[in-house]
C-alpha cells in the first residue's frame, strides 16, 4: 500500500492513520467514524442500497407511514369499550385501581379522581368484531385489515419526553430518529427523494413539535428527515434565487463539489461527503419535490375519498393523499404528524373535533393504498406518546370534563404489511387503567423481558424494524465509545401480531 505525502500544516488522526500501511488506517477510521464491525459501511455519500448484509431478513414491508397523533388520544372515547366507566359515572377511582401510579402534577392534588365515562357509542365492526367508537366511521370500516394494540405502555409521562421515546427510543433528546436508523440501515429507494419525508399538519395549535424528533442525532446528517411543508415552497431554501438558472446553479455545485473533495481529502470528515450528498439531493429535488407535491392531476374521486380538507394544502387530509403520493414514489418512512389531542379539558368537544379531522382522511390512506395494491408491502402506523386517564381531570360536568396523561395502558394500531389483520391484541381492566391478561389477572410489565400481551415502546420499536427485515440488536453504531440502537438494550419482537 502507498503512502501519499502528507501536508505537515493538516495531519490529522484520520489522515495519519488511513494512510498507514497494511490496513491499520482502515481499521482506525472505520473506530473513529463510529461505525461496528457488521454495519461497516461503504461510505460513499448518495448511495441507496444501505449497509451492507442489510435486510438481515427478506422484509414484509418495504415502508413506513407513520401517522403520528400528538398529544394522547383518549382511548376511552375511541377504541378501549369501557361500559362500567358509564356504571360508575362520577365515582372516585379505587384505590386498588391506581395501586401507586404516580400522576401528573395536573390532577396529583385532587381531593377526588372522578371516573369519567365516554358519552360516545360503541359498536362492533366487521367480521373481527372490533369495538370502535362513533367518533370514527371511517376507520371502523376497516377493522379488518387493522391490528389493535391496546395494551402499549410507556414510562413516560410528560409529552416532551413520551415523543421523544416513540420517536428516537430514548426520552432523552439527541438520539437519532425512527426514520433516520431506517434511512441509515436499508438507504433510499429513489436516489430523487429524502428516504425520510416529515409532514406535519399546518395550523394545529397545541403541544409543540421539535425538528430533533426527525433529527439524524449522530448519525450522518444526510439520514435526517427533511420536512415538506404546504405553499409555494415546500422545501425551504430549495428554490433558485431570482437571477440564477438551472445551469448556473450546476456549474456552482460542481466547483463546490471539487472544493469540498479537496478538503476532504486534507481532513477526512465524513460529514464533508454528507454536504455533498445534501447539494446534490437537492438539486435533484428541485425537479422531483414540485412534482409529487403537485396535486392537481389526482381525480375528483380521490380528493372526494380523503375527505372536504383534501384539497386544501397543509391539512392532515392533504397530508394523507402526499403520503399515498410518496409511497408511490419510493420513500422509505413517511412520517406525518398531528397535534391536537392534548384533552385536559374541552371534552367531548375537543376530541369530536380531532376525530372529524382525521377519521376520513386516515380511512382513505388505507384504502387508496389497497386498491393500488402498495398495502401488502406498506405498514400504517396510528398512534400517540400516551393515553388518557379514565378519571376527569379537574370537575366533572355533563359537557365539559378533561383527562390527564396516562402511560400505563393505551391503544395504537397497525395495518399492512406483515400484521394480523382483524386482531385484537392485549386488554385492558375493566376501569381502562391498567393491562390485564387474558383471565383478567393485572399484568405488571417490564421492559427488561417481555410480557406476553403487554407491548412496551421498544417492543413496538423492534417489531416495526423486523416487519422491514432488521433485527433490532444488529443495527447499531458506535459513537463515543458504545454501541447504540433504536431499542436501547431492551424491546422483544410480538411476534403474536406477525402474520
Amino acid at each position: 500500500m502507498t503512502m501519499e505525502p502528507l501536508d505537515p500544516f493538516c495531519v490529522t488522526r484520520r489522515h495519519f492513520l488511513s494512510s498507514a500501511a497494511l490496513g491499520l488506517g482502515a481499521l482506525g477510521l472505520s473506530h473513529l467514524l463510529g461505525t461496528t464491525v457488521e454495519a461497516r459501511a461503504d461510505a460513499s455519500p448518495g448511495r441507496g442500497e444501505g449497509l451492507p448484509g442489510l435486510p438481515h431478513f427478506p422484509p414484509k414491508a418495504k415502508r413506513i407511514i407513520y401517522l403520528f397523533q400528538s398529544g394522547g388520544p383518549a382511548q376511552q372515547d375511541l377504541f378501549d369499550y369501557k361500559p362500567l366507566l358509564r356504571e360508575k359515572h362520577g365515582e372516585p377511582l379505587p384505590d386498588h385501581v391506581r395501586g401507586n401510579q404516580r400522576l401528573t402534577g395536573m390532577s396529583a392534588n385532587q381531593a377526588v379522581l372522578p371516573l369519567a365515562g365516554s358519552v360516545f357509542a360503541f359498536a362492533r365492526h366487521g367480521q373481527s368484531g372490533a369495538w370502535v367508537s362513533e367518533l370514527l366511521p371511517h376507520i371502523a370500516r376497516h377493522v379488518d385489515d387493522i391490528c389493535f394494540i391496546k395494551s402499549m405502555w410507556t414510562e413516560a409521562i410528560n409529552h416532551d419526553p413520551a415523543i421523544t421515546f416513540f420517536q428516537t427510543g430514548s426520552q432523552i433528546a439527541g438520539r437519532p430518529s425512527f426514520g433516520a436508523w431506517v434511512s441509515y440501515g436499508l438507504g433510499s429507494m429513489n436516489a430523487n427523494l429524502p428516504a425520510f419525508v416529515v409532514l406535519v399538519t399546518a395550523g394545529q395549535a397545541d403541544q409543540p413539535l421539535y425538528a430533533r424528533l426527525w433529527g439524524n442525532g449522530f448519525l450522518d446528517s444526510r439520514f435526517q428527515g427533511v420536512q415538506f411543508r404546504s405553499g409555494k415552497e415546500p422545501v425551504l431554501y430549495l428554490t433558485n434565487p431570482a437571477g440564477i438558472s438551472a445551469q448556473g446553479r450546476r456549474a456552482m455545485l460542481d466547483t463546490l463539489k471539487a472544493l469540498n473533495r479537496a478538503q476532504y481529502q486534507k481532513a477526512l470528515d465524513p460529514e464533508i461527503e454528507a454536504r455533498i450528498a445534501q447539494y446534490e439531493m437537492a438539486y435533484r429535488m428541485q425537479t422531483s419535490v414540485p412534482e409529487v407535491m403537485d396535486l392537481s392531476k389526482e381525480p375528483d374521486a380521490v380528493f372526494e375519498m380523503y375527505g372536504p380538507e383534501a384539497r386544501k394544502p397543509g391539512t392532515f387530509a392533504a397530508n394523507c393523499l402526499l403520503a399515498r403520493r410518496l409511497a408511490e414514489r419510493g420513500v422509505r418512512f413517511i412520517q406525518l404528524y398531528h397535534q391536537g389531542w392534548d384533552h385536559h379539558g374541552d371534552l367531548p368537544g375537543g376530541i369530536r373535533y380531532q376525530a372529524q379531522r382525521t377519521d376520513q382522511p386516515t380511512a382513505a390512506l388505507l384504502r387508496d393504498l389497497k386498491q393500488r395494491g402498495l398495502l401488502d408491502e406498506t405498514l400504517v402506523i396510528w398512534g400517540g406518546e400516551f393515553g388518557r386517564t379514565s378519571y376527569s381531570q379537574g370537575k366533572l360536568t355533563q359537557d365539559n370534563y378533561g383527562r390527564d396523561h396516562h402511560p400505563r395502558c393505551f391503544t395504537i394500531w397497525l395495518a399492512g404489511a406483515g400484521v394480523r389483520a382483524g386482531m385484537t391484541y392485549g386488554q385492558t381492566d375493566p376501569y381502562g387503567y391498567n393491562i390485564v391478561d387474558a383471565e383478567g389477572n393485572p399484568i405488571t410489565p417490564s421492559k427488561d423481558a417481555f410480557t406476553p400481551g403487554a407491548v412496551h415502546v421498544h417492543d413496538l420499536q423492534a417489531t416495526i424494524l423486523h416487519l422491514l427485515g432488521i433485527d433490532h440488536t444488529r443495527l447499531t453504531y458506535r459513537y463515543q465509545g458504545r454501541d447504540y440502537r433504536l431499542t436501547d438494550v431492551h424491546g422483544h419482537v410480538v411476534r403474536d401480531i406477525l402474520a
